[in-house]
């Protein structure tokens, strides 16, 4: 493969601290390379270097010749006085882009609902975002530099990029270097994987999942090399500690190995494990939504909605939803998928009872406590100029972490290191902290206040993946009944055991998750060729089919009677019983390869392929269910 930039012996200091210490890397044609590590350790830093946007204090960056460098930055940097169209295309010919393939799929996937000709100072922060990743794409470049490219997109805008992404260029051309905390994105688009610690830059092969791998087992590793160093700090710090004579009786050098050993033993602390952090419970009521609607004010043309996500509007009341009929069981662990402006902050509104139905009913239980991690950080507001310190000191004193046996006695302190802060960190004032410190001081603060019902909306927000693996680890034994929106989908299928879905302003169980969403958003999602059709004024969707007022695709199965719908029945019933068995065939799949040896890297990927040859059956059983009840309720 062709080299086409590369970086020799980089070093980069700031006042406070040096990032980058002889880092040496390069970038070949072929390239998909995705970015992890840390909030602050100096991702997006070194994809300024490498495009050449900042200067290294010592070493070099070099490129080929004539290499075509494109970068998508975090901060909004478009023009607000251009258009949409100048945005993205310039002052290019309409037969020009539209001639295009590239071009008219870029804009397809990103702009077809926002209006061609809109002033970019009118958009919202996600159209502006997709604005600005859209005039990237249609460019020609060799290497492409994409700075959170996923943030403000939806589940649907995530899975269009990653597939645009695969097929841009061919595998041996091009370069593509992506800093993101989408695990799912990371493990869909790339090959390899950069990550980013402690002054250094540490290669691995593969996506997420291989990078993960690789990433235990050199801890593992690493871990078994400490043991055994401990292991001889203890024999010699046993030896030394037998008397004082005994002691003076022995050879010096002896006495001097066991004391330096003993001065570089590192400082054991456990990894972030966070349990069962609610301890109230809950009755048998949570919240019932019976033949809930929602209706506001239209603040704005309707023309200025976005084409393809428009709700019916009745006189001057636009319907954000529509007869939603769903109710929460205790524990329940669902996620809420959805287009951006569907609904979903409204329907997580009912919940918490911030928002009042125009018709229908709303049922809460008498034990329920709710609480929401926002996207605003609201329960900052009033301790910004406090240090950390100061406002962990006015909560309680001590917390009980897990339960029976396990059950542990933390004060906040201890809680907030086990979620990422450092013994410093805690004298800093609220306001100076990163978005990600800010995001975990603000779940510290609602899980202390001992919800049975948390909501989380966007909780990935500036968290990195290992900050987000560790609020997984919280989510995944989260006592109570969780719902999260969210448009990452790792944490979506990781955390939930069931998904809705937000479609036509209608509540839409989805048995086949996150696949089945997106299938049913592709049957009514416009193709490319509206694009080119629009060249007068604006691109919009060309009117895809509606779904049914069930959310069914167009196309649904007639519905059964007599013989056929008893087979049917019987059918499914069959299937459940086939999907239970298949359930604990995953699950002691998965226990198989936990317990594995992580070195035997050909066992593993045996057991992996048996496991996804299982999930592969569970996927088709799915998909036969949701046919045979779709017909059976028509």
């Amino acid at each position: 493969m062709a080299h086409l930039l590369g970086a020799e012996a980089l070093r980069l200091e700031f006042p406070t601290r040096v990032v980058f210490d002889s880092v040496t890397l390069g970038v070949q044609e072929g390239d998909r390379i995705g970015v992890v590590g840390r909030n602050g350790d100096g991702k997006s830093t070194l994809m300024r270097l490498l495009a050449g946007r900042m200067e290294p204090d010592a070493g070099r960056v070099t490129r080929r010749r004539g290499v075509r460098l494109g970068m998508l930055d975090q901060a909004d940097t478009l023009d607000p006085a251009l258009t949409v169209a100048e945005a993205v295309v310039g002052d290019a010919a309409h037969h020009e882009w539209a001639g295009d393939a590239r071009t008219r799929d870029v804009l397809a996937g990103l702009v077809s609902d926002i209006a061609w000709d809109a002033e970019i100072s009118t958009l919202s922060g996600g159209q502006r975002r997709r604005v600005a990743l859209a005039a990237l794409l249609v460019g020609d470049w060799d290497v492409v530099f994409l700075d959170e490219p996923t943030n403000h997109l939806d589940v649907e805008g995530i899975a269009w990029l990653a597939g645009h992404l695969r097929t841009r260029w061919a595998a041996d051309a091009g370069a593509l270097v992506v800093v993101t905390h989408d695990r799912w994105f990371l493990d869909e688009v790339c090959t390899a994987t950069w990550e980013v610690h402690d002054r250094l830059v540490e290669p691995f092969e593969g996506g997420y999942a291989a990078y993960i791998l690789q990433r235990v087992e050199r801890d593992r590793m690493a871990a078994a090399t400490e043991q055994r160093r401990q292991n001889l700090a203890r024999k010699e710090l046993a030896w030394l500690r037998r008397g004082a004579p005994a002691r003076t009786s022995k050879p010096k050098f002896r006495i001097d190995a066991a004391n330096q050993l003993i001065e570089d033993v590192p400082e054991i602390r456990d990894k972030v494990s966070l349990q069962s952090l609610a301890v109230s419970r809950l009755g048998k009521d949570v919240v019932d939504l019976i033949d809930v609607s929602v209706s506001f004010p239209v603040a704005a043309p309707a023309s200025a909605a976005p084409a393809g996500r428009r709700s019916e509007a009745s006189g001057d009341q636009r319907t954000i939803l529509r007869d939603v009929e769903w109710r929460i069981a205790p524990g329940e662990r669902t996620g809420i998928l959805g287009v951006n402006g569907a609904g979903k902050s409204t329907l997580l509104g009912l919940i918490a009872g911030t928002v009042a139905p125009t018709s229908g009913k709303v049922k809460r239980g008498v034990t329920v406590k709710v609480a929401t991690l926002t996207q605003r950080l609201d329960e900052l507001d009033d301790v910004l100029d406090e240090p950390v310190r100061t406002v962990i000191a006015g909560l309680r004193t001590s917390y009980t972490l897990g339960s029976g046996s396990k059950a542990q006695e933390l004060t906040p302190g201890q809680l907030l290191e086990r979620l990422g802060f450092s013994s410093a960190q805690l004298s800093t004032p609220v306001k100076d902290l990163s978005g990600g410190q800010k995001r975990r001081l603000q779940l510290l603060l609602i899980l202390l206040d001992e919800p049975n019902v948390l909501i989380l909306d966007e909780p990935t927000n500036d968290l990195d993946t290992d900050m987000l693996a560790a609020i997984e680890d919280l989510l995944d034994s989260w006592p109570g009944t969780l719902l999260v929106v969210s448009h990452d989908r790792y944490l979506i299928e990781r955390v939930t055991d069931q998904q809705f879905a937000i479609l036509d302003t209608r509540l839409r169980h989805l048995p086949g998750g996150v696949e089945q969403y997106l299938q049913l958003r592709a049957s009514i999602t416009p193709d490319a060729s509206a694009v080119t059709n629009a060249a007068s004024a604006t691109v919009r969707a060309s009117g895809g089919s509606e779904p049914s007022s069930s959310g069914v695709a167009n196309g649904s199965s007639p519905a059964l009677s007599g013989a056929d719908r008893r087979n049917a029945e019987k059918e499914v019933a069959s299937i459940d019983r086939r999907l239970a068995k298949l359930q604990s065939d995953i699950q002691s799949a998965h226990d198989r390869i936990a317990e594995h040896d992580q070195s035997d890297y050909v066992g593993l990927g045996g057991l992996t392929d048996s496991l996804r040859e299982l999930e592969g059956q569970v996927a088709d059983l799915e998909l036969r269910w949701l046919e045979l009840s779709e017909q059976l309720e028509g």
